[in-house]
């Protein structure tokens, strides 16, 4: 009720407007009645008397229909729909009105109501019609790329006041779309808030809009599909402000207008963390990030260079990713003491040399391979980097009493299909057995996919789509778990800071992703239609591969900690002399290349199973 009188205050001249017509209407119609020509005292009497029945049936009928919501910039069929509703209802409850009131309409002439009824319909649609018509005349007339924003807020605001003040010839902003009822109306800097996002097809059509702004920084993953969907349907471009985390000053300029990514619309909440901890845990120490050049590792030293680590230990075999990472660092971070080491974590010698030059505090073991198909066929490298590789950090963690050891993990490792998953998993089981018996804290962080990270999916269907397609999905039912680097290395940060030791902490990943319509959304992205621009083709799954991940096993019951994004999932114990006995049984078969490396795996992780087979049984 409040909301409604709210309104009606607010549109207060749309209200007159439609009360001021009435008496207008009433009155010609006497006049259209006899002809133009003087109405009889007794029946003009009549009319004069009838008058302010007319006037408050009319406007009450009007404010009830919600005649007075409609923009006038935008009066389309379903506005002039509610205009007739309005009139035909408010009509014939007058005509009953006077009929009890009036001598039973003894001076009024029946077709007054008619005559009424069409100049009401006529000044009412007349007057809106004709200024959305000047409206739409002088914003066609106005220079510069037509540009529409979504977003009627502070960020909205900023962003105006930048193309006004760096691009006056350039943009020409014709309005504001917003969901919010109350703005709706109301102008910033003249500019009028026209409507919802929802009619925005109907704009770009009447007015020839260029390009579409959207301009509302704290929209979760839900209010942002919705605004691309709307957008795409349109068919022009548009951009999009990062989030408001990403937005680190607080002033906003077209510079900070990008692309809409996918991320954007993963729903990937703002990351908060308790940075306080963090830094208490890992200031004015030495730190060791294995895989220091890859996708995750890489993001980790970003994020662990801006924390203030006071020396930063790079650990990785690819000499130009390492190299990239090094100078990128250098340049952002020059506080920082920063040490590259080109080397394999496979070689013992070499690792422990770089504990004996670097006595690090904390190590964050990133390195692994994890390209599932094409690890299928090669299960020696696989097994040696991903399992002994751990192992032998891990030794070297324990010997030399580093503080806390963080293994970065899989979600893959859950019920492993692949060898890449399965390894994962001993690696895993590696860490818990030998957190038993030392003194440093094993923590072990699982997440799922990464989006961006080399070789993921979301760069391959770029990739394919810049070709010209086709895009490769391998099943149309076919599900991921998605974050993205940043968010999944703060949270292994955080995990580090607030681990147990031996325990495994699995980042809370959202929803699944159903891969088939990532493909679409990517290819809508690019300004095109899936399936019709850009093909879809189905492959089938590949060796180790799975239709669905799993974030922990069935024996793991999660359980929560202190912060809401990361949960604690039980420890399966293993027995000791089993994992020691099979990792020796590893090595001597690494040593001779001999096979039965597989078997080894399922010692350990008997679930270990085909995924291709898998995954056939769930859709036979």
């Amino acid at each position: 009720m409040i909301k409604s009188l709210g309104m009606l205050v607010f549109r207060w001249r749309i209200v007159l407007h439609d009360i001021l017509v009435i008496p207008a209407a009433w009155l010609g119609a006497y006049w259209l009645r006899y002809n133009l020509e003087a109405v009889p005292d007794e029946f003009l009497r009549s009319a004069v008397f009838a008058l302010p029945v007319v006037v408050t049936v009319q406007a009450v009928t009007n404010i009830f229909v919600g005649v007075h919501r409609g923009e006038w910039r935008f009066v389309s069929l379903p506005d002039l729909s509610l205009i007739f509703r309005a009139t035909i209802v408010g009509t014939a409850t007058i005509a009953f009105t006077l009929f009890l009131v009036a001598e039973r309409l003894m001076f009024v002439p029946r077709s007054v109501f008619i005559l009424y009824a069409l100049i009401l319909l006529a000044l009412m649609c007349g007057s809106r019609l004709l200024y959305r018509l000047l409206k739409d005349r002088h914003f066609s007339t106005r220079s510069g790329r037509k540009v529409v924003i979504l977003g009627a807020g502070a960020a909205g605001e900023q962003l105006l006041r930048d193309l006004r003040r760096n691009h006056p010839n350039r943009y020409n902003i014709v309005a504001f779309l917003d969901d919010d009822p109350s703005k709706i109306g109301r102008q910033i800097h003249r500019i009028p808030i026209v409507a919802s996002p929802d009619v925005l097809q109907d704009l770009i059509f009447r007015w020839d809009i260029d390009l579409v702004l959207i301009a509302v920084p704290s929209a979760n993953d839900e209010q942002m599909q919705r605004l691309v969907a709307i957008c795409e349907r349109t068919g022009i471009e548009f951009r999009t402000l990062p989030g408001a985390h990403e937005l680190v000053s607080g002033h906003v300029q077209l510079g900070d207008m990008r692309e809409v990514r996918i991320d954007d619309l993963l729903g990937r909440d703002p990351v908060r963390l308790d940075w306080q901890r963090i830094r208490h845990s890992l200031c004015n120490k030495t730190v060791l990030v294995t895989g220091a050049g890859g996708s995750i590792g890489a993001e980790l030293c970003r994020q662990l260079a801006s924390v203030c680590s006071s020396h930063l230990v790079m650990f990785d075999q690819c000499e130009y990713n390492l190299y990239r990472i090094e100078e990128e660092l250098r340049e952002r971070f020059p506080e920082t003491k920063i040490t590259p080491v080109l080397g394999d974590v496979c070689d013992a010698p070499a690792a422990r040399n770089v504990f004996e030059r670097f006595q690090p505090a904390a190590v964050f073991h990133a390195a692994a391979y994890k390209h599932v198909p094409l690890l299928e066929g090669q299960v020696r490298a696989a097994v040696k980097n991903n399992a002994v590789g751990t192992q032998t950090i891990a030794d070297l963690a324990h010997e030399f009493k580093v503080e806390k050891f963080v293994l970065i993990s899989t979600d893959k490792a859950v019920n492993p299909s692949s060898l890449m998953g399965a390894c994962k998993r001993v690696a895993e089981i590696y860490c818990q057995t030998l957190a038993s018996l030392s003194k440093t804290k094993f923590i072990t962080v699982r997440f799922g996919n990464v989006l961006g990270s080399a070789g993921s999916v979301v760069p391959k269907f770029q990739q394919q789509i810049k070709a010209g397609g086709p895009v490769t999905v391998t099943h149309p039912e076919m599900t991921r778990y998605f974050m993205t680097i940043t968010e999944a290395t703060q949270l292994i940060l955080e995990a580090s800071a607030m681990g147990e030791d031996g325990c495994i902490y699995v980042l809370d990943m959202g929803q699944p992703v159903l891969i088939s319509e990532l493909a679409e959304q990517l290819i809508r992205l690019s300004g095109k239609q899936p399936n019709v621009d850009i093909k879809i083709v189905y492959t089938g799954l590949r060796a180790g591969e799975k239709l669905h991940e799993e974030l922990f096993h069935d024996d793991e019951n999660l359980t929560v900690t202190d912060y809401e994004k990361i949960h604690l999932a039980a420890t399966r114990h293993v027995d000791r002399a089993i994992v020691k006995q099979v990792f020796e049984q590893i090595q001597e078969r690494i040593d001779d290349y001999d096979g039965g490396l597989s078997a080894c795996i399922q010692t350990l992780v008997p679930e270990y199973q085909d995924g291709t087979e898998q995954a056939t049984k769930k859709t036979a």
